[in-house]
C-alpha cells in the first residue's frame, strides 16, 4: 500500500515548528565536546533540552546526526541517552560518535526527559481531540532539531544522517520518509509490519505516542520505510524481540524491498537480523551501524 509523503503528514497531524536556541554551554571531555542546549519552540513555546556531541576539531563541515532517544518506559531518560546511554545499549551512543567524527544532537521528546511532568497518555489524548498525534508532533520537533542542525557552520548540511534504538528506530524511518535531507538512516530494533503485530496482540507493547488514526487503512510499515529510497537505509532487528517477530519483519521488509527495486536502489538496502537477539543492541549491530554511517556519510572527507 503505497503512500505519499503528504498523506502521510495528513494522517500524522503534522504541524510544522521551529527551534530556537536561547542557551548553550560547553565542555570539553577531552575526547570530545558536550554542548547543552536550551531550545524553544516557537509553535507552542515550549523549554526543550538538548544534548550535542562533536569531534574536538576538524578540517571543515563535518557529516552530522540526528540521534532519536528511546522509549523503554524510561520517562526520566529522554536526551539523556546520548550521554549516558540506556541499558538497551552498549553504551552511550554520543561519545562514540564523536570519536567516528560525527556531530550528533538528540533532543527530549514530549513526555520524556526535562518535559516528563506530563504523562504519555495525557499528551497523546490532547493531541487526538485537537486532530493531531503525540508521534506527529515527536517528528515536527526532530524535523525542527534537524533544521537547526543543519545552519551550524560545522555541519555539512548535505551529509546529516538519523539514527536510534525502539521508539528513536521508528522515529528514524518515518522522518526520513518526510524529510529528504536525511541522506541516510541506521534503526535497531524497530522494524515490523504494524498490521501482523495486531494480528497476534504484539502491536500493544507499543506506546500510546504511536496512535495514528487510519494509518493501517491507508500504508504500511514496509511501504513507509520504502519512501525513503533510493537513500541508504540499514535495518537492524532481533528476531527473539517481541516487537520485531521473524513474519512481521519479513513483510514489512518485502515491501521496502519492492520500493527500493523500484527506484533502482536495491544495493542501498540492508538488513541484519540476528537470531536468539531480543529489543537490545548487539556489537554487530554497532559494527553494522558505524560502518554504515562512515560509508555513506564520511564517504566525501577523502574524496
Amino acid at each position: 500500500m503505497s503512500i505519499s509523503a503528504a498523506r502521510l503528514r495528513t494522517l500524522l497531524g503534522f504541524v510544522d515548528t521551529e527551534l530556537a536556541l536561547e542557551a548553550c554551554e560547553t565542555e570539553d571531555c577531552g575526547s570530545h565536546f558536550v554542548e547543552r542546549l536550551r531550545f524553544r519552540s516557537l509553535r507552542n513555546g515550549a523549554e526543550i533540552r538538548g544534548l550535542l556531541t562533536r569531534p574536538p576539531g576538524s578540517d571543515g563541515p563535518t557529516p552530522a546526526i540526528l540521534y532519536a532517544h528511546a522509549h523503554g518506559g524510561r520517562y526520566e531518560i529522554g536526551a539523556s541517552e546520548l550521554l549516558e546511554g540506556r541499558p538497551a545499549l552498549l553504551s552511550p551512543p554520543g561519545p562514540l560518535l564523536a570519536e567516528h567524527g560525527f556531530v550528533t544532537v538528540c533532543i527530549d521528546m514530549p513526555t520524556f526527559g526535562e518535559r516528563s511532568v506530563v504523562t504519555e497518555s495525557a499528551a497523546a489524548k490532547a493531541a487526538l481531540w485537537y486532530g493531531r498525534t503525540l508521534f506527529g508532533q515527536m517528528l515536527s520537533e526532530q524535523q525542527a532539531a534537524l533544521t537547526w542542525l543543519s545552519s551550524r557552520d560545522d555541519v555539512d548540511a548535505n551529509r546529516m544522517g538519523m539514527t536510534g534504538i525502539s521508539m528513536g528506530a521508528t522515529l528514524s524511518y518515518f522522518l526520513a520518509a518526510l524529510d529528504d535531507r536525511i541522506a541516510a538512516i541506521a534503526h535497531l530494533c524497530c522494524f515490523a509490519d504494524f498490521a501482523s503485530l495486531v494480528e497476534t496482540g504484539a502491536h500493544d507493547r507499543h506506546g500510546h505516542y504511536l496512535t495514528i488514526p487510519d494509518l493501517l487503512s491507508e500504508t504500511s510499515t514496509g511501504a513507509i520505510a520504502g519512501l525513503v529510497a533510493p537513500r541508504p537505509q540499514l535495518i537492524c532487528v532481533g528476531l527473539d524481540d517481541p516487537l520485531t517477530p521473524p513474519q512481521a519483519v519479513e513483510r514489512a521488509y518485502a515491501e521496502t524491498q519492492a520500493a527500493y527495486r523500484a527506484a533502482a536502489a536495491e544495493g542501498t538496502l540492508s538488513l541484519l537480523a540476528e537470531p536468539g537477539v531480543g529489543h537490545v543492541e548487539t556489537e554487530p549491530m554497532r559494527d553494522a551501524v558505524l560502518a554504515f554511517l562512515k560509508r555513506y556519510l564520511r564517504a566525501l572527507d577523502h574524496a
